[in-house]
């Protein structure tokens, strides 16, 4: 999402003023300007559902997440044709150091700096109009949210949390992944801090955040754990894979809100798919959604790499009988396919492609979202019991 075009002007003319800068090291962030976590207004947050306490250090929540984030520039406007720097915030290694934090206070004080930064969205179509979440990714307007809620939409209308209502624009939504983007004719706004959800362990605190359905004044929160990572979730013949699974309720009218980790850094985008009685909440990778939200700004939708095989779990009798943890049998290849031009056939165990770990036919799902059609990759598989590697060139999902 950062394009350098811009970078490089000439060196002639009079320098640029000193906060004219489009990136700060972050020790310079301690006071913070209009677009960053901490220049909001304090507000009371409310805390629902709150069933633990934080069992690790709330990393920089007083000084506001934005300490843990380096401004970084982006180009470009989605449709009036400008081009023109904005901001976006990515997590880095925080430099100031702060007190440990772990009761209920803490939580209220990071939930405060985020509100700003989650909207409420009031969604119609052919059914009606139905409220969702979002949060706000870019200063000039742009906003993540949930695909489900959004896709087919007539109107959505954009309401942040000082009160303004805008029009929004749909970007684009990929269902696979439920990731959404949103785009309102807005400047200056308070963003999130984009965390990484690369290394999420289970049992890391949580935090979800969204608009209660009938708006409220504030965004509502709730709190708990990650409670797994690459969860499959099943609803209605659809299927989403890779997910964050997490103990803290996510209520419907919040699905599309950020779920983030301790240091207030969005590490996932919330889903409602399992519904309000499910155990456990779900959200988007945020890496996941960073990847997806890319393609639909350049082209308005996802090219999703292709195999062409029908595939199934390995169980766990053929892993152990295989001496393996998992895999995918494979039980039929498309005529002409990448696989079968790579040499796979019915009855190959695939265990890895790429860079890649597979043991589900899930797994083998999240793997191939690492690549493009085009790309050559490996894919090792066995074959009566022997190791085999096949080089296969992805090809474009029909």
């Amino acid at each position: 999402m950062d394009d350098d075009a811009d970078d490089d002007g000439a060196a002639s003319g009079p320098p640029l003023p000193p906060d004219d800068r489009l990136w700060r090291h972050p020790s310079e962030l301690t006071t913070w300007g209009p677009g960053t976590i901490a220049a909001s207004a304090p507000r009371a947050t409310e805390v629902i559902g709150q069933r633990v306490v934080w069992p690790i250090a709330v990393a920089a929540s007083l000084v506001g997440a934005a300490v843990c984030g380096g401004a970084l520039a982006v180009t470009g406007a989605l449709s009036s044709g400008r081009t023109e720097a904005v901001v976006e915030k990515v997590a880095v290694t925080p430099i100031v150091s702060t007190p440990m934090l772990d009761d209920e206070r803490s939580v209220a004080a990071l939930a405060e700096k985020l509100g700003p930064a989650v909207v409420h969205l009031m969604v119609s179509g052919e059914a009606g109009t139905a409220p969702a979440s979002g949060v706000v990714v870019r200063d000039d307007g742009l906003v993540f949210t949930s695909a489900h809620e959004v896709a087919g939409a007539t109107s959505i209308t954009v309401v942040l949390a000082d009160g303004r209502r805008l029009d929004g624009e749909l970007v684009g939504a990929d269902l696979p992944t439920d990731v959404a983007v949103v785009a309102i004719d807005a400047d200056h706004l308070t963003v999130a801090v984009l965390g990484s959800s690369a290394d999420l362990a289970v049992g890391s605190p949580a935090m979800a955040l969204g608009w209660p359905s009938d708006g409220g004044d504030q965004p509502s929160v709730t709190t708990g754990v990650v409670s797994a990572v690459e969860h499959r979730l099943d609803v209605n013949g659809e299927s989403l894979h890779g997910l964050i699974e997490t103990d803290a309720p996510i209520e419907s009218a919040w699905s599309g809100g950020p779920l983030v980790d301790a240091s207030g850094a969005v590490i996932g985008i919330t889903t409602d798919l399992a519904g309000e009685d499910a155990a456990f909440g779900f959200a988007t990778p945020i890496d996941l959604v960073r990847r997806v939200a890319a393609e639909l700004i350049e082209s308005g939708h996802v090219a999703r790499g292709w195999l062409g095989i029908a595939g199934a779990d390995l169980t766990m009798a053929e892993a152990e009988q295989l001496g393996m943890s998992g895999g995918v049998t494979v039980r039929s290849v498309m005529g002409g396919s990448p696989a079968e031009r790579g040499g796979l056939v019915a009855g190959d165990v695939i265990t890895e492609v790429g860079d890649h770990a597979v043991t589900s036919s899930s797994g083998l799902v999240v793997a191939m979202r690492h690549h493009k059609p085009g790309d050559e990759v490996a894919v090792v598989y066995w074959r009566d019991g022997q190791r085999r590697e096949a080089t296969v060139t992805i090809g474009q999902q029909p």
